[in-house]
C-alpha cells in the first residue's frame, strides 16, 4: 500500500482510506456487525491504514463498531472522526458550539475506545457559532492530547482560510469524483497553498462510478440515494454516458470501473487520500487495487480534458433541502 501524507501536517495515512459509514447508516440497512468487522479488518490487512466515522453515523453505533473493529492495532492506524451533528427528533441539526464539541469528543473516544482521536472534523459548519471559536475549541484539544489534528467537512474557501488562521488544519473533507469536480475551481488551490490534505468522500459517486447503477435500480427508502435528484431513472440513464467512457478506459487498463475512478481521483494530487465506503470485502479489494492502476500525467490531462465536456444531469442533493444548504459554508 503506497503512503501519503496530508498536506504538511505530518499525519501520514494510506492512499486509499475506508468509509465506514455505509456499514451502519445511510446505505440501507446496517451490515452485519460481525462481517463489517472482518471487511474492517480485511483493510488493515490490505494495507489500509485510514478509517473514516462520525458520532452521528447510526447514532454512534459507527464509531463502536470501527473502535472494536481495529482495536487490535493502536497506533498502526489513523482513524477520523466527526462532530458537530446531532439528530433531534429524527432530524439532523447542526451544532458547533464549543461546549458541545468539547461534550462530543468524550463522547466519541470513549465510543472508539482510544485515548486519542487521530482526526478530528467538524462534520459541517455551524452558521451561528464563528469558524474561530471552533479552531481555538480544537486547538485546546490538541494542547490537552484528546485529538492529534483537525480537519472541516464540506467548508468554502473563506472559512478554510480563517479557520487555519487560528489553528492550522490538517485536512478538509468534501464530496469529489468524476461526477463532482468543483473542488477543483477554487478550494484545490487554497489546499495547495495552505498544505493541507484533502479527503474526497464518495469518490465513486455513491456507487454510480463502479458501473453497477441502471434506470431501473431501486434504492430502499433508508439508502440516502433515493431522495437524490442525481438518482431518478432519467439522471441515471442521461448519466450513462459518463460510465461507458470509464468502462472503456477500464477495459484498455485491464481493470474495473471502480478503480479507474478511484485512480483518476488519487492522480490529480499528491495530498489526497479518498475514502470510499463498502459493506463487503469482494468491494473492498477492488477498490484496494486501484492503487496498482497507473494513470500517467498525459493520460490523466487528456481525461479531463474529456471529462470537462462531460454534462452531469441531477443535483447532487435536493435543491433546498438541509443537505444543500448547508454544504460549502
Amino acid at each position: 500500500m503506497k503512503k501519503i501524507f496530508l498536506g504538511k501536517s505530518g499525519l501520514e495515512v494510506s492512499s486509499i482510506g475506508l468509509g465506514c459509514m455505509g456499514m451502519s447508516h445511510g446505505y440501507g440497512p446496517a451490515a452485519d456487525k460481525g462481517e463489517s468487522i472482518k471487511t474492517i479488518r480485511h483493510a488493515v490487512e490490505l494495507g489500509v491504514t485510514f478509517f473514516d466515522t462520525a458520532e452521528v453515523y447510526g447514532e454512534g453505533e459507527n464509531e463502536k463498531l470501527v473502535g472494536e473493529a481495529l482495536a487490535p492495532y493502536g497506533n498502526q492506524v489513523v482513524i477520523a472522526t466527526k462532530c458537530g451533528i446531532k439528530l433531534v427528533d429524527g432530524k439532523q441539526v447542526l451544532d458547533g458550539r464549543p461546549k458541545v464539541i468539547r461534550r462530543s469528543v468524550d463522547g466519541s473516544l470513549k465510543r472508539l475506545g482510544v485515548e486519542v482521536i487521530d482526526l478530528y472534523y467538524l462534520h459541517r459548519v455551524d452558521p451561528d457559532t464563528p469558524i474561530e471559536e471552533v479552531a481555538e475549541t480544537m486547538k485546546d484539544l490538541i494542547r490537552q492530547g484528546k485529538i492529534r489534528h483537525w480537519g472541516l467537512s464540506e467548508a468554502g474557501i473563506d472559512t478554510v482560510r480563517r479557520a487555519h488562521s487560528v489553528c492550522p488544519l490538517t485536512a478538509i473533507q468534501s464530496e469529489y469524483s468524476m461526477m463532482w469536480r468543483q473542488p477543483e475551481e477554487s478550494l484545490f488551490s487554497v489546499l495547495e497553498e495552505l498544505g493541507i490534505g484533502f479527503v474526497p468522500f464518495s469518490p465513486l459517486g455513491k456507487g454510480f462510478l463502479t458501473a453497477t447503477i441502471q434506470k431501473d435500480t431501486t434504492f430502499a427508502a433508508s439508502d440516502f440515494r433515493s431522495i437524490v435528484p442525481r438518482f431518478t431513472p432519467e439522471n441515471i440513464e442521461a448519466n450513462q454516458g459518463l460510465v461507458k467512457l470509464i468502462e472503456k478506459i477500464a477495459k484498455d487498463k485491464g481493470a474495473t470501473p471502480a478503480q479507474i475512478a478511484l485512480a483518476w481521483v488519487i492522480a490529480q494530487k499528491p495530498w489526497i487520500s479518498p475514502i470510499p465506503g463498502t459493506k463487503n470485502i469482494s468491494r473492498l479489494e477492488e477498490n484496494v487495487g486501484a492503487i496498482n492502476i497507473e494513470l500517467a500525467d498525459r493520460e490523466v490531462t487528456a481525461l479531463n480534458e474529456v471529462l470537462s465536456h462531460v454534462e452531469i444531469s441531477g443535483a447532487r442533493y435536493p435543491v433546498g433541502s438541509d443537505f444543500d444548504k448547508r454544504a460549502g459554508k
